[in-house]
């Protein structure tokens, strides 16, 4: 993969917006964190704060090889169905998006099914699905290597249509799993603290569930904290793209606001390949999986939102960016 310079945060931009809000009245403008969030997005952007986000969110699909040990409260058939309906504009996650004023940008990066029959879907399919990592790899490094590709791509086409800050969503029935096992295998945490309920199973595919990371670990042998090793070996499709989109954007210095658990494993693969990455990232929400406080500590993200989410897709994103957009029209107007 070819080397991705990442440019440093521009401190100045940072110190002059929390010298903005120092000076405003109070009680007028007191919003705690939120302060301290525009002031990372103007360090982010090195520039002036924009009056209006315009946001797009980069949903990555991808199909998983475990999905067929019922690791899911769904089957694999949903990941084609749930695609339909964000073609359709039915899904909670484009609703969300539609509340939020963003755009909703679909990439195929390698689902189990033929997509081409829905021409607004990205078709940059990489493979189709992973491998089962209880067998061995969940695909070649040229394959990872593609999907970082993929992610890389779609954030150049959004940001070369103008938008300023990016988010992210995911689609793809066992992605639950595969983000436990790439959080065991990075952090060498036991799969009894990272595997949850995911799509909200049951006890006994609970323990099918924790069976299968316990044995894809114990396959595979991931290298703790190497992050090209442990997607290689467990990752998905979804989680290469999401990973690609944020080293992508913070290329460009375009904000990523990292959307739950699946995409937040994303980001610590992304992290792991350019450290320097981490400084583009906001958290939207705080999942109620298992896994992803421990991440968000070492990612050192904090959330925007905590509502005892479990669906990813993007959904806690939309609503974080609202609280942004908020928070930025306040320094806008007040700063003033």
């Amino acid at each position: 993969m070819e080397e991705i310079k990442i440019p440093a945060l521009d401190v100045q931009s940072m110190q002059a917006v929390r010298e903005g809000f120092a000076k405003m009245d109070k009680p007028a403008a007191n919003l705690g964190k939120l302060e301290e969030m525009v002031a990372q997005f103007a360090g982010m952007t090195g520039g002036k704060l924009p009056e209006k986000l315009k946001s797009a969110m980069v949903l990555m699909c991808g199909d998983h090889g475990i999905a067929k040990y019922g690791v899911s409260a769904y089957p694999q058939e949903v990941t084609r169905q749930m695609i339909n309906g964000y073609m359709r504009g039915t899904a909670g996650a484009t609703v969300l998006a539609r509340h939020a004023q963003a755009d909703v940008f679909v990439c195929d990066a390698g689902t189990a099914f033929d997509l081409s029959d829905l021409p607004k879907v990205y078709q940059k399919k990489v493979a189709w699905g992973t491998n089962d990592f209880t067998q061995g790899p969940a695909m070649t490094r040229e394959q990872a290597e593609a999907g970082l590709k993929v992610g890389i791509e779609m954030a150049d086409l959004c940001i070369d249509q103008g938008y300023n800050l990016l988010y992210t969503g995911e689609m793809g029935i066992g992605n639950t799993t595969s983000t436990s096992a790439i959080v065991s295998a990075y952090l060498g945490v036991d799969p009894l603290l990272t595997v949850g309920r995911g799509s909200g199973i049951n006890d006994e595919r609970m323990k099918i569930k924790r069976q299968v990371v316990i044995d894809g670990l114990a396959k595979n042998k991931p290298v703790q904290g190497d992050a090209m090793d442990v997607l290689c070996k467990v990752g998905g499709y979804d989680h290469a793209g999401l990973a690609g989109v944020i080293i992508g954007a913070a290329r460009r210095r375009v904000p990523v606001m990292v959307d739950g658990v699946n995409a937040t494993a994303a980001a610590l693969l992304a992290y792991g390949l350019y450290p320097e990455c981490r400084d583009y990232m906001l958290c939207s929400h705080l999942s109620s999986d298992i896994s992803h406080k421990k991440m968000l500590e070492i990612l050192q993200l904090l959330p925007i939102v905590d509502a005892g989410m479990r669906l990813g897709e993007g959904t806690g994103a939309s609503l974080a960016i609202v609280i942004l957009q908020a928070a930025l029209d306040v320094y806008n107007h007040l700063s003033r």
